[in-house]
């Protein structure tokens, strides 16, 4: 009779793990359709096929994203602000010290640490050429355990670098909450080889089906648009 009420126990536990785990990722799901539908309709995102924007590395882009126009925005503010406290506090719950990346990350990254009462760095994308010459700015302890923030991340190349510079001023990153992602595979293997998990609000994927749905895009675009993040460089030539 034991054993068959620990069998029984530990079927219930697999299954309320698995209950958990589902509504986890419905929540995610929802958290990414969400701020998707908050930048779009703020104009922060904005994707033009006919018209592809240029980035500094030559690449034609169909989509722009300018992130800090959501501090603009109270209730966007405060949506991006709680659902990025609610992704650290559940992916990093040991964090007691908040960093943003400089400069588009400072503002969401002061509001963060306000709501979680913990202390606030920022990180220069280099070191200063005078006075003190410091990369990263305010107080901080070896051993600290840091979340950092971020607006955006293309290939991680400039999120990595404030990472970088983090672990050389002695504390530990813990990982980083981002507005969006394009979900690069450059970007996946960039972070995966510097050991930072990445967890996004939002991601493209989600911001093209959100799109769909508000009607900004035609259905009939999507295809081009999903090839463009496979092939950014190859993309309109």
């Amino acid at each position: 009779m034991a054993g068959i009420l620990l069998a029984a126990a530990k079927i219930n536990v697999v299954l309320l793990m698995k209950t958990l785990y589902i509504c986890s990722m419905d929540k995610m799901k929802e958290t990414a359709r969400k701020t998707a539908d908050l930048l779009i309709k703020i104009q922060a995102v904005k994707l033009n096929k006919k018209e592809p924007y240029t980035w500094a590395s030559g690449w034609k882009s169909p989509i722009y994203c300018d992130n800090r126009k959501t501090l603009s925005y109270q209730e966007v503010r405060n949506y991006i602000k709680e659902a990025s406290v609610e992704s650290i506090k559940n992916n990093f719950p040991e964090v007691n010290l908040i960093a943003g990346v400089a400069t588009g990350a400072i503002a969401n990254g002061v509001l963060v640490a306000q709501e979680m009462n913990l202390p606030f760095v920022y990180v220069r994308p280099e070191k200063k050429s005078h006075g003190m010459k410091n990369q990263v700015e305010g107080d901080l302890q070896p051993g600290q355990k840091v979340v950092v923030i971020e607006d955006l991340v293309s290939t991680g190349g400039s999120s990595l670098k404030a990472v970088e510079a983090l672990r050389d001023a002695g504390v530990e990153v813990l990982g980083m909450v981002a507005i969006f992602t394009y979900g690069f595979q450059l970007a996946e293997d960039n972070f995966a080889k510097s050991k930072v998990k990445l967890v996004t609000l939002t991601n493209y994927n989600a911001l093209i089906e959100e799109a769909v749905v508000l009607g900004y895009i035609a259905a009939n675009e999507v295809d081009s648009l999903r090839k463009w993040r496979l092939a950014p460089a190859e993309w309109g030539r």
